[in-house]
């Protein structure tokens, strides 16, 4: 069911939405919870990395990998699991992952600090534009309540192209930074080419969201009046 708050205007130009309606939307969905459980997974498996249990590090990422596919293939099988909030969760998961993981590699002397500062300056940027794009779409008067509600959905994230190849990347580095002790390879020429393409990627995807912009944000539930 839908509940029309008021009138909230997103853009100033002619084009612009004249109405935000909130639709209330079921966030206890399967795709949901695995992303949850991915969120909650990140501070033990960063702790484990900075104890140097790389071997149970490895298997863990491994999982927190599956879930990731698994929560994609459920959402798009079944219509019913897919949710305007996961599109949000989703990605926020990813980027919670990546951050702690990254900041734990640096801390293990596994992946570079400037190219870890890189990638978490990229997601704060990304984490705040989306939090401006709530305060704008969640009709007046805001309230923390309304604000953080999961229920009500205002907005569906577009992630680009460069975003999505840029996450992969992100996670590979990961892997193989991961098995690098494992597999005793720490020095290897690829895997420093490696941090170099994912400087290129996160830097290219922060860009391609300040470009984009509005583009890659779908309002949802607006209407003209009649």
């Amino acid at each position: 069911s839908t509940h029309k708050l008021c009138r909230l205007d997103l853009n100033p130009e002619p084009s612009s939405y004249d109405t935000a309606v909130l639709t209330y939307e079921n966030p206890w969905t399967i795709p949901n919870l695995l992303c949850v459980c991915r969120i909650l997974l990140a501070p033990f498996l960063g702790h484990l990395i900075i104890q140097q249990k790389f071997h149970l590090s490895l298997a863990l990422f491994a999982l927190a990998g599956a879930t990731d596919l698994l929560d994609g293939y459920i959402a798009r099988t079944w219509p019913t699991q897919k949710s305007a909030l996961g599109s949000a969760l989703d990605p926020l998961a990813d980027k919670i992952l990546i951050s702690i993981l990254y900041v734990s590699l640096t801390y293990a002397e596994l992946i570079p600090a400037p190219l870890t500062a890189l990638v978490i300056f990229r997601d704060i940027g990304l984490i705040a534009a989306v939090f401006w794009v709530r305060y704008k779409t969640v009709p007046p008067p805001v309230t923390l309540t309304k604000f953080f509600n999961p229920c009500y959905t205002t907005a569906q994230l577009k992630p680009t192209l460069i975003s999505k190849i840029n996450t992969a990347i992100q996670l590979c580095l990961v892997a193989a930074s991961l098995a690098a002790p494992v597999f005793q390879y720490t020095d290897s020429i690829l895997l420093q080419c490696l941090w170099y393409i994912t400087a290129v990627t996160t830097t290219a995807s922060g860009y391609s969201y300040w470009h984009y912009g509005r583009k890659t944000v779908q309002v949802l539930n607006t209407r003209s009046p009649s």
